[in-house]
């Protein structure tokens, strides 16, 4: 509380009883899993792309991405760039598909296509790109929160993350949705907010900014080379292209949003209603980190105490103030971008105006939490509990293993981003996490959708091959310097892309390979 007035803290406080109220609203209507999961399929379509595009701009796009932009500079906007190709895929050929499958589960045909092993295989990847995701996002809040009251991060995450389960547990689908309708609004408006105060601040305004962010390549979407090795603008590019369809076509986040919707149409305008919302949004983030690079460019001795936090964390306690000094200032930008923001809006914003920024980047969390919460529960629900425990729970029964499931899984949530304290880059954990976890699923999931003719057994050798290869990947750097020439060349984020294409193509070709010999007939002794 040393650096909060109260009236910020009472904006806070308000905003989270808020949150509870409305769980505790709609808790009155929950009295099936079907009104908890899919909320009766009554929500309009343009609720749910607010709602989609709310999931979206989470706590790592408020935190992570304007220092990212700080840091380097706009290359990680390519990711942004590649949903419209991503979401035209979805909407023609996903979301129909599930819309006419009807389970709410977005996994339950892969044990009709490949057997139980496949269901079981994608959950699993799902569910610890969910942990993963929302440990982050936890642990965006946490950094931001930590630099504004001074509490230690891990207590931040308890007392947010025992907010967002009991609305979470109490609404169900349908009070997330409307949730993130309101916190959407709520973060875009703090975005444009604080681009409005560093450039009123900034000796020299809008002008004075383009030129530094141009004189120092701020703007920069990185090189067009045919360079997979580094973070180039196709590496990105291609990472967000595979990320975005794992969302719109694998994620349950997702897919359960596509069954609250009236009709097939309804439901597809609402993940292109995310995308034309989530574009700009995601731009203003990265001006928001070229602001804040030219404005502390101008006044560099305000980050000073920014750079002796972070270099304090890496020195030794006993060190002395000369050491401290000179490990701070052998920092790059790219190593304190995420705790610059934070710190602007602890020195600089006017009292009032912080207890709503710091809403809306707690709205931006509590969005892509608590709907990760009601996700990651329905399909332990369906897809686990259900599927291998009690075939035959009633509905009474189902929804109390739904709201165990929601508080079990947010708890978890909580315990991954205290472990997380300490990493550089939030933005960075996220998207390595989700390209490793997510290429598997992905990859099975195209091989079922595309290749009707490949079965089990290829979908299985195709997989485990997918395995070996998303493991060399992540796990090569590890590999001693003796033996560096069995490492992965490739960038981190082209772990997803090779992934998914392993298994995808492996299994096609394995399919051919397997149809050309049965067309043979059979061997002749």
């Amino acid at each position: 509380m040393k650096n909060l007035p109260l009236i910020d803290l009472s904006i806070i406080f308000a905003y989270l009883a808020a949150m509870v109220l409305v769980g505790v609203y709609f808790s009155r209507k929950n009295k099936n899993a079907e009104q908890f999961t899919k909320a009766s399929g009554k929500v309009p379509g343009w609720a749910i792309g607010l709602s989609i595009y709310a999931t979206f701009l989470s706590s790592n796009t408020f935190l992570g991405v304007p220092g990212k932009a700080f840091g380097s500079n706009w290359n990680s906007f390519v990711f942004s760039l590649s949903m419209p190709f991503a979401a035209w895929l979805a909407s023609r050929y996903f979301v129909p598909f599930y819309r006419k499958t009807g389970t709410v589960s977005a996994y339950t045909h892969l044990e009709h296509r490949f057997g139980p092993w496949a269901r079981t295989y994608a959950v699993i990847c799902f569910l610890l790109t969910q942990l993963a995701r929302m440990g982050s996002v936890f642990f965006g809040i946490a950094l931001s929160l930590q630099a504004l009251t001074g509490f230690p991060m891990a207590a931040i995450m308890i007392v947010t993350g025992i907010c967002i389960i009991v609305y979470t547990v109490m609404g169900g689908m349908e009070a997330v949705i409307w949730t993130e309708v309101v916190q959407g609004i709520i973060k875009t408006g703090g975005a444009l907010l604080i681009i409005y105060l560093i450039v009123a601040d900034m000796p020299g305004g809008i002008a004075k900014i383009a030129e530094i962010g141009s004189r120092d390549g701020k703007f920069s979407l990185g090189s067009f080379s045919p360079d997979f090795t580094e973070s180039t603008f196709w590496v990105v590019l291609f990472y967000g292209f595979f990320i975005n369809l794992n969302n719109f076509g694998m994620d349950q986040n997702y897919v359960q949003r596509y069954h609250t919707a009236a009709s097939t149409k309804e439901a597809a305008q609402s993940l292109w209603l995310c995308v034309y919302m989530y574009v700009p949004a995601s731009l203003l983030f990265f001006v928001i980190g070229s602001c804040l690079y030219a404005y502390y460019q101008v006044h560099p001795e305000l980050i000073e105490a920014v750079k002796l936090q972070v270099a304090g964390q890496r020195v030794p306690a006993s060190a002395s103030l000369q050491q401290l000094s000179a490990a701070a200032g052998s920092l790059q930008p790219a190593e304190y971008g995420d705790k610059v923001m934070p710190h602007f809006m602890v020195t600089k914003i006017p009292t009032g105006l912080v207890g709503l920024i710091v809403s809306a980047i707690l709205s931006a969390a509590m969005s892509t939490i608590s709907s990760g919460m009601n996700a990651s529960a329905t399909v332990f629900s369906v897809d686990i509990y259900k599927r291998y425990f009690r075939p035959d729970i009633n509905e009474k029964q189902t929804l109390t293993v739904l709201y165990v499931a929601t508080v079990v899984f947010g708890l978890l949530a909580i315990a991954t981003g205290v472990a997380m304290i300490g990493v550089k880059s939030v933005l960075d954990i996220w998207w390595e996490l989700s390209g490793i976890f997510a290429g598997g699923m992905l990859g099975l999931f195209l091989l079922g959708i595309i290749s009707r003719r490949s079965g089990n057994h290829e979908a299985l050798t195709a997989t485990l091959i997918g395995l070996v290869v998303i493991l060399w990947m992540t796990l090569s750097r590890f590999i001693p310097a003796g033996y560096a020439f069995l490492r992965s060349p490739f960038d981190k984020n082209m772990v997803i892309v090779i992934g998914t294409l392993s298994i995808f193509l492996t299994g096609v070709l394995i399919t051919k390979k397997r149809s050309k010999a049965y067309e043979k007939g059979p061997v002749k002794a």
